[in-house]
């Protein structure tokens, strides 16, 4: 919400989509959960694999010569990635709600920031509780 009420168009979700039933990668189980593998393009097997022009490093034939700016790694599976857009449409439709904003441009016009403290979003989520059943759109885990 943040990034289009600052004036974005778009946004990149990164590995927002990762670990979806679509997103590219093999499965596997580590420690009893379900996990994808993931790798950013800027990583070194994406550059090896061809990704490296992208980088402005095409012309490297060895591997211990290009310099990566991305990892490979697991990230927790997270089922369909259309309940992944469904939550966040509905993040986006509450954000819109917060300013009063019925389109993309009321809410870039609208909106307001402010700067919080560590304190204040601490006391912003929930606290001296322990959360029994996650929301879909909420872990615990930072």
């Amino acid at each position: 919400v943040k990034a289009l009420a600052a004036g974005g168009h778009a946004v990149m979700l990164g590995s927002m989509l990762a670990g979806t039933d679509e997103s590219p990668g093999e499965f596997e189980i580590y420690q009893g959960r379900r996990f994808k593998t993931y790798r950013g393009m800027g990583s070194l097997g994406a550059m090896e694999k061809g990704s490296s022009d992208r980088y402005f490093q095409g012309g490297v034939n060895e591997a211990n010569k290009l310099v990566p700016e991305g990892i490979e790694g697991r990230v927790a599976y997270k089922g369909s990635v259309s309940d992944i857009i469904f939550q966040m449409i509905g993040g986006l439709k509450s954000g819109m709600g917060y300013v009063g904003a019925g389109n993309l441009q009321q809410l870039r016009d609208e909106a307001q920031f402010i700067q919080m403290s560590g304190n204040g979003l601490k006391e912003s989520h929930p606290h001296d509780v322990q959360i029994t059943k996650e929301a879909p759109n909420y872990s615990v885990k930072s």
